[in-house]
């Protein structure tokens, strides 16, 4: 049975079974997923293979990051066949190739700054490229910091501080930035993305959202940010209709496109979802959706054992 979510001229077809891992393989949480010039899907995950690559009918390409990444959370693709790996558990920034060799490396692996000091990192969350190949961190957990670096890893500036007024953060949680050099930050506790420009200067927020987790800026004339939101998890609230958790699209005006979500959004059925944290969007207009769904799982379902699995990552293909 073919199944279909979505809205207008955003509908999916659910990939089934899509990502086929080798025998006695199973992920853990896929945080973050990237993909390159070939189509190759790279699922940054928190199980004993952190880096796993995929060719675009999920076939299983090869794995890395063994022994090297403690926690899987961002990952931004770079203009020259890089990657950027964001490890919140490591405090780290890695700029790696696409076989995993460490290119640049920011922050002191396994040393946290204070908490909320400002300073990085305390469980960075994830990065974008300036147009000119500057580097955003949002930071993240224990900071409610944006700090830019030069593209050799120098430490140009940072902005930001705890709360809810503009330009403050609770949980910074992902970071985009598009061709005008405009910042995008998911302050997902505070329900929504602000906008900086390159100097960290407030220019605007987006509302209309529900914990906003993941981010995926398109390119094009016209292009359209993939926002991913964990919605309602409170046993008080986690059943209230039109919350999530979902994947809404928006112009960059913030207009709001197409809420993409099962008719009962949460669970493990085909095309719901638990935590959807991190998404990409390749060149067909076919979505990958990565979900924290092992760490969600005693917040979303408290009375309910946790399974020895749960669906941590799907594909949507775009249906023209």
């Amino acid at each position: 049975m073919t199944t279909i979510i979505g809205q207008g001229d955003f509908k999916y077809q659910v990939a089934e079974g899509w990502g086929k891992l080798p025998a006695g393989w199973k992920f853990g949480d896929v945080a973050a997923v990237g993909i390159d010039s070939k189509d190759r899907v790279y699922a940054f995950n928190r199980g004993e293979h952190p880096m796993v690559v995929f060719d675009r009918e999920g076939n299983f390409l090869n794995s890395w990051g063994e022994g090297v990444f403690k926690r899987a959370h961002g990952v931004q693709m770079g203009p020259d066949d890089t990657i950027y790996l964001t490890d919140d558990g490591d405090h780290t920034v890695r700029k790696c190739t696409l076989d995993g060799k460490i290119l640049l490396e920011i922050g002191l692996p396994g040393q946290a700054s204070p908490y909320m000091s400002g300073k990085p990192f305390n469980r960075c969350t994830h990065t974008a490229l300036s147009p000119e190949g500057d580097i955003y961190v949002s930071d993240g957990y224990g900071n409610s910091r944006v700090h830019k670096y030069s593209p050799d890893g120098k430490l140009l500036f940072s902005w930001g501080s705890p709360g809810t007024d503009a330009g403050q953060f609770n949980i910074a949680h992902n970071i985009l930035c598009d061709t005008n050099g405009l910042v995008y930050v998911a302050d997902r506790e505070n329900h929504r993305i602000q906008i900086f420009n390159g100097k960290g200067k407030y220019e605007g927020q987006w509302g209309n959202m529900h914990r906003p987790c993941g981010l995926f800026l398109t390119g094009g004339k016209c292009p359209l940010c993939y926002v991913g939101e964990l919605g309602p998890h409170l046993p008080v609230n986690r059943n209230m209709p039109n919350t999530g958790p979902r994947v809404s699209i928006y112009d960059l005006s913030g207009n709001l496109q197409a809420r993409v979500a099962a008719e009962e959004p949460h669970g493990t059925g085909v095309g719901q979802f638990i935590a959807p944290h991190g998404m990409a969007v390749d060149r067909h207009g076919d979505m990958y959706v990565g979900e924290v769904a092992y760490t969600s799982w005693a917040a979303s379902y408290p009375t309910i054992p946790r399974p020895d699995y749960v669906r941590c990552l799907q594909k949507f293909i775009k249906i023209p």
